[in-house]
């Protein structure tokens, strides 16, 4: 056995590293890997909540490209700054977006962190609103 892992080390590092890499997701949520992920049709349910803040954190070149509907847009770059815009929604629902659903876990993180209570991220983010043939905004 020892034998098989030494004469093959590069299979045994890539069966390993495929295995961390399909496990990474569920350990990123464990760790506290940001808000309540949402999928689109849970999204949309909460977007039909009218107390809901939709966050757009993308630069401004691609949320005038497109967004979802009502989305109010502050880059996450100035999202720490600019916090204060959108104090009266500590308490209430707050779907953050972006392209692809990766910066938005920041934002939901930095966002807890400064006593937002009720913050979720869109899974996919605008890529699979858009795939799922939900409208945009432009």
């Amino acid at each position: 056995m020892a034998d098989f892992l030494l004469n093959n080390l590069a299979l045994v590092g890539l069966f390993l590293a495929s295995g961390v890499m399909l496990v990474w997701p569920e350990i990123s949520k464990l760790a506290g890997g940001g808000g309540d992920t949402l999928g689109t049709l849970e999204a949309t349910r909460l977007m039909n909540q009218p107390a809901t803040l939709v966050l757009d954190i993308r630069d401004d070149k691609d949320f005038a490209a497109g967004h979802l509907p009502r989305a109010r847009h502050i880059p996450l770059k100035e999202l720490e700054a600019r916090s204060t815009e959108i104090q009266k929604f500590k308490d209430k629902p707050v779907l953050v977006t972006c392209r692809s659903g990766n910066r938005s876990g920041s934002a939901t993180r930095l966002l807890k962190k400064l006593g937002f209570n009720n913050v979720f991220h869109l899974k996919g983010g605008l890529v699979a609103w858009e795939q799922a043939s939900l409208p945009v905004e432009r």
